[in-house]
């Protein structure tokens, strides 16, 4: 990643390739190699900084064709589904991959990511930001409505991120483990009493309903104050625990 000032670029080396902005040029071959913190100069003389990316950074630039999770919701969702190295989890509605970039991530070399779409450019999209940060060995992508069932099986934990996730829950049972984490983020109230019917019936138990707000405040020590707008309400968000069978 490449920064100056507060803007920030991503994308990755290759030898050859020319990276250019309305600040100038720079070679790929002139970064190559140099070590994380390093000046590089434009041909116009603006210095830029090397840096290595957070997962927050990744997040943020994700190239889009839909609405993301938002960072804020997304590094609750890691917690309450207890994300980690090791991990198997399977999410329906990849999306644009901002919430696959994060698991996959977060599950290391060892976990893995199983992500289900019936939409093919919307898993394209997806596919090619996890190759933009290297992270596409750690996904699975599956072109399929989970309406039909999923493949996975004794998953550690299950996301979706569909308008009526209710529907699925029969499905979601055969994919968990015994007391495996079961996630939602849904928009809307009734949609999330639908849910909470839905998973009162399918037998869930430790059913957590939440948003998450965050508001930043302008970083000048003699005029601290909050900026003038805020990233409020994005989504409801639901976490449930498969109850062992009987």
């Amino acid at each position: 990643m490449l920064g100056i000032g507060r803007k920030k670029f991503i994308f990755r080396l290759e030898a050859g390739a020319k990276f250019q902005t309305h600040l100038g040029i720079l070679l790929h071959d002139d970064l190559i190699n140099l070590p994380w913190g390093s000046q590089a100069e434009s041909h116009l003389g603006k210095f830029f900084t090397l840096m290595q990316p957070t997962l927050h950074d990744i997040l943020l630039h994700t190239p889009r064709e839909s609405q993301i999770i938002f960072p804020k919701d997304i590094g609750y969702i890691l917690l309450r589904l207890s994300i980690g190295p090791g991990s198997k989890i399977v999410e329906a509605g990849t999306g644009s991959g901002a919430l696959t970039t994060a698991l996959a991530w977060s599950v290391g070399p060892e976990g893995h990511v199983y992500s289900y779409d019936k939409r093919e450019d919307m898993q394209l999209l997806a596919r090619n930001n996890l190759v933009r940060v290297g992270l596409e060995n750690r996904t699975t992508f599956r072109l399929r409505d989970i309406g039909e069932g999923m493949e996975e099986n004794d998953m550690d934990a299950l996301f979706l991120d569909l308008a009526s996730p209710e529907k699925y829950l029969h499905h979601v049972r055969a994919s968990l483990s015994n007391a495996g984490t079961f996630g939602s983020i849904l928009p809307t109230t009734n949609q999330v009493s639908s849910l909470l019917r839905g998973l009162e019936k399918h037998g869930f138990t430790s059913i957590d309903v939440c948003e998450i707000l965050i508001r930043y405040y302008k970083v000048i020590p003699d005029r601290l104050r909050p900026v003038d707008r805020m990233v409020a309400h994005t989504g409801y968000l639901v976490f449930a625990r498969l109850l062992l069978d009987e």
